[in-house]
């Protein structure tokens, strides 16, 4: 082997450390510019949780969230995702969030071989997205999700021809909250045709409005298309079809929460490579097309809150992949159908197969629920609740072998719970529906007893019953539910006793409702139960004579409802003291005794909202230290012996919303420290001895919606500022006090939201205002559906009650309260004519203006008053005729026009012929049916009727006689002249035996008259 010369190697070895350390301080270099770029980009954010305090000395590699191609060094990703979006105040203090904010700086261009870059869940709040992200061009994956970036997505987002991923969705969350934006948008989408490598496009909540339809034809130019993801972005009109469909990978297309207004997209049915479908919460309208079940690998359908309608078709069972569908929130109509394919389809021997979440609810499904439900093995959830569904539940339901929620309340189902089901040899289980964890069937007509196989549901955790027509008492085996923490049977008609057996493992019971029954407890008096109740409603169950021994145990109790439950003891000292998360106490409807305690700040539970004794005997004074309960929002003390004053310290129950202390023998003035109470809704004083005026500061309770001081002995004019202040007042009764002055037109020109004006029975004088038609509320014919008028907050447990005198009838209304519209001003002292603006009040169903000294006369237009039901004018001065359009009131019962001076003649017609004589009584110059007294010219009238009847009759008769006789002579004269006429020989013939006659007839008359004129000589 030749040698190499020795120069030769000392030239190549200077070579070599030559290209070395070139190449060594071009590495160097590289590592430096990413090292800077990286530094520099930190720079710019702002990190409160110091999330990037890994980002020091000279190994970025190993920096938080950076990520490096191996033996270069170059940054390929950069991933600051916020691992905790949600407030995690446990881990971190005071501070929500893991989020980086600030700027993004442009340093990140010189990272040239980053690939993947993902920001989102941060709070780069108030700037757009930077430009300089579309010259990254080696960019695959690019997350801008939840950033809090504004204004225009950039349109050089389309150079990165390389992005494979893209998402700049825009909501985002806050305290488990989620606040939704709007401001990112794009006003032309054509730069994304450019981006050709992408699978997976997000835009959720960014601004679409600007693009119209033309974003299907440009998404459909993406040919590798996989993902589709455009939910809240604001499209509206219909969901246009591509000239040809090209999306031949797209997997998963979501856009729902837009405006889309169309029949379902039948080009979806050509994307055969479909997983997942969403076009929830849209406008969709027609019927559910047939193809769906064509769909081979659809596994997730969601059409939940649109407008379809129609059946539900039979080729659902052909979804042999399908995991979940949901078309609840439609109009979907007519039964479920009785058979459904899928199962040659499917290769099973069952149809849907795979399905694991079933939502059909809030829809107009009927008929019985079919079968082939029960054969849906994998299914997890069946959601059908707020339909028309009727019949009994099978037994097959326990075949639901996988079933964990089963929701068919607010149905019309009916009959017994089934006594026996099946499930225990199809799921090898020794109970039925072995995995069931909620059971809701409330709101329904089921009837008969509660079956034993309920008390086998081991891993029941919610059992509502409530709302139905069942019967019986409580099995023993519900005793055994372990794991049962919500148990729900209120409003039914079961009876018995409960003892503790009932509840003897129910350590994890936390919601018990069993109100509106008929049990009674028979528990031992050292009882301790197993469980620690939050909420506890056992209203209309007999526990009495004294409070529950073992109440005392329940210390995280928060609601508790004893009303109505036969107690008959005082209120013991530790009632209070039960427990600190206490907020709702009704105890009203019992035979509660002694005083109201008088107990100082931190002997009442700290958050009370809700405090109701109402219906009771408790007696003695309300205590000053009412005023501790600042939380209070509702107190209820109505129907009690309560006397004394109301303390002034009251007005330190800031939240308080509703104040009722009526029917009591409270007395003394009103007090001024009332007006504080800005928040009041309701306030009920009515039935004391309340004296005085009503005080001025009371016009500063402007959210006023009821003002009850009927029934006490309060005096003054009626403050003008009522009118001004409470325009959200919708009842006002001051009735049976001594009020007196003038009616001022002002009280009545601002109550456009009033639905009773009760002034009755004061000393009220002059005319009626006309700003009466101002009474927007009443101008409106009331829709019939019941509301409540407080639905939020406390204040909705609290019923409003008014007594209303009507009819003649003194009445309570609580529920349908919101069907009374009544005006009442009997007896005072008012004046001056009918006012005929009051027959624009459309709504108006109780009128009661009786013992007064109205005059003038019923307008005609009062039978525009098409919802009256109660009409009471009794005791005035009105005169004239009653009005016959009063015929057409057909909502009218009870009518009282007596003691006036009408006159004329009743018009007895229509719906006023239901009405009897009493009604009537005491108007001198009314006369006619249904009173005795008959109208002066009635008898006339009757004769003058009878003689004209008898006149045409008779001369219907006459007329026909006579013609008949005319007729009789005509064809007797005419008939043989026509005969002779036509012949002559017939005629010479019949006028020569005619005097042949005649002359015999001659000489027999002479012979006759010689023989009588011989005999008399």
């Amino acid at each position: 082997m030749e040698r190499i010369p020795v120069f030769v190697l000392v030239i190549l070895y200077f070579i070599s450390i030559e290209i070395a350390c070139n190449g060594h301080t071009h590495i160097n270099n590289n590592v430096q510019s990413e090292q800077k770029a990286l530094i520099d980009f930190k720079s710019g954010l702002t990190d409160p949780n110091n999330r990037l305090s890994s980002w020091k000395g000279n190994n970025y590699c190993y920096w938080q969230g950076i990520g490096c191609e191996n033996g270069t060094g170059f940054v390929v990703s950069i991933d600051l995702c916020n691992p905790y979006p949600y407030p995690l105040e446990n881990v971190y203090g005071n501070q929500s969030y893991m989020n980086l904010s600030g700027v993004v700086n442009p340093s990140l261009i010189k990272l040239k071989y980053l690939k993947y870059l993902d920001l989102s869940f941060n709070s780069f709040k108030a700037i757009p997205i930077p430009q300089f992200f579309g010259s990254m061009k080696n960019l695959i994956y690019l997350n801008l999700s939840n950033c809090g970036f504004i204004g225009a997505i950039p349109s050089n987002l389309g150079n990165l021809s390389n992005l494979q991923y893209l998402d700049f969705s825009s909501y985002y969350t806050y305290y488990n909250e989620f606040e939704y934006s709007n401001d990112l948008f794009i006003e032309n989408i054509e730069w994304m045709t450019s981006l050709v490598s992408l699978k997976h496009l997000g835009a959720n909540y960014v601004n679409l409005s600007m693009v119209g339809s033309q974003w299907v034809e440009v998404l459909n130019k993406l040919p590798i298309l996989t993902e589709l993801h455009l939910d809240h972005c604001s499209l509206f009109g219909s969901i246009p079809s591509p000239s040809s469909v090209k999306l031949t990978s797209l997997a998963v297309i979501s856009i729902s929460s837009n405006g889309f207004n169309s029949t379902f997209p039948e080009w979806f049915l050509n994307v055969s490579s479909l997983v997942s479908i969403d076009i929830s919460s849209n406008e969709l309208h027609g019927r559910i097309p047939l193809g769906l079940g064509e769909l081979p690998n659809l596994q997730y359908l969601d059409l939940y809150w649109n407008d379809l309608h129609g059946s539900i078709p039979s080729s659902i069972g052909n979804f042999c992949n399908l995991q979940y569908l949901d078309f609840s929130h439609n109009k979907l109509n007519g039964s479920l159908p009785e058979i459904v394919n899928g199962t040659e389809t499917c290769n099973s021997k069952s149809p849907l197969p795979n399905l694991r979440e079933l939502h059909l609810e809030s829809n107009q499904l009927m008929g019985k629920l079919p079968n082939w439900l029960g054969e849906l093995k994998h299914l997890e959830e069946l959601y059908l609740y707020d339909n028309q569904l009727q019949g009994s539940i099978p037994s097959s339901i326990g075949n639901f072998c996988n079933l964990q929620y089963l929701d068919l309340r607010f149905n019309n189902l009916n009959g017994s719970l089934p006594e026996i089901v099946n499930g225990t040899e199809t799921c090898n289980s020794k109970s039925p529906l072995p995995n069931l964890r909620v059971l809701y069937l409330q709101h329904n007509q089921l009837m008969g007893k509660l079956p034993n196989w309920l008390g086998e549901l081991k891993h029941l955790e919610e059992l509502y019953l409530s709302h139905n027509q069942l019967q019986g008492s409580i099995p023993n085996l519900i005793g055994n539910l372990s794991n049962l923490y919500n148990l729900n049977l209120g409003n039914n008609r079961l009876s018995g006793t409960l003892t503790e057996q009932q509840f003897w493992k129910l350590s994890n019971l936390e919601y018990l409702y069993i109100d509106s029954n008929s049990f009674r407890l028979d528990v031992s008096s050292n009882w301790t139960p197993p469980f620690q109740l939050k909420y506890l409603s056992m209203g209309s169950c007999y526990i009495g004579p004294a409070f529950p021994a073992w109440l005392p145990s329940q210390k995280y109790l928060i609601y508790l409802d004893l009303s109505n439950a036969s107690i008959s003891s005082s209120i013991p000292n530790w009632f209070w003291n039960i427990s600190s998360n206490l907020e709702y106490v009704i105890l009203s409807h019992n035979q509660l005794q002694g005083h109201l305690p008088n107990l100082n700040i931190g002997e009442f539970p700290p958050n009370l909202h809700f405090l109701s004794l109402s219906g009771n005997l408790i007696t003695g004074t309300i205590p000053n230290s009412i005023g501790c309960l600042s939380s209070l929002e509702v107190i209820d003390f109505s129907s009690n012996n309560l006397i004394g004053s109301i303390p002034s310290t009251i007005n330190n129950c800031s939240h308080l919303m509703i104040l009722d202390l009526g029917n009591n023998s409270l007395f003394g003035r009103i007090p001024k420290s009332l007006g504080q109470l800005q928040l009041l809704k309701s306030l009920h004083l009515n039935r004391n001895k309340l004296s005085g005026e009503i005080p001025s500061s009371l016009q500063n309770l402007t959210s006023l919606d009821v003002l009850d001081l009927g029934y006490n002995n309060l005096s003054g004019q009626i403050p003008a500022w009522i009118g001004t202040t409470f325009a959200n007042l919708v009842i006002l009764n001051l009735r049976s006090n001594m009020f007196y002055g003038r009616l001022l037109p002002s009280l009545l020109s601002n109550l456009s939201s009033l639905h009773v004006l009760d002034l009755a029975q004061n000393n009220m004088t002059g005319e009626i205002p006309v700003t009466l038609v101002e009474l927007k509320a009443m101008t409106q014919e009331r829709d019939m559906g019941i509301y409540s008028l407080y639905e939020n907050g406390s204040s909705y447990k609290y019923e409003e009650r008014l007594i209303v005198i009507t009819k003649g009838l003194i009445l309570e209304y609580t529920r349908a309260l919101s069907l009374v519209v009544s005006i009442d001003l009997s007896d005072n002292n008012l004046s001056g004519e009918f006012p005929k603006g009051m027959t624009k009040l459309f709504g108006l169903v109780f009128l009661n203006l009786s013992m007064n000294h109205i005059t003038g006369q019923i307008p005609e237009s009062i039978s525009k008053l098409r919802q009256l039901s109660s009409l009471d004018l009794s005791s005035n001065n009105l005169f004239g005729s009653i009005p016959s359009s009063m015929s057409s009131l057909s909502f009218l019962g009870y009518l009282n026009l007596s003691n006036n001076n009408f006159s004329g003649k009743i018009p007895f017609i229509g719906h006023m012929s239901t009405f009897t004589d009493s009604a009537f009584t005491r108007n001198p110059n009314l006369c006619g049916a249904p009173l005795v007294i008959k109208c002066q010219d009635e008898d006339l009238d009757k004769r003058q009727s009878a003689y004209v009847e008898d006149k045409i009759d008779g001369g219907y008769v006459d007329q026909w006689f006579y013609l008949s006789i005319g007729l009789g002579f005509a064809m007797g004269i005419l008939g043989p002249y026509s005969v002779l006429a036509m012949k002559r020989s017939w005629c010479d013939a019949y006028f020569d035996f005619v005097d042949k006659i005649v002359k015999w007839l001659i000489f027999r008359r002479r012979v006759t008259y010689a023989r009588n004129h011989a005999q008399r000589k």
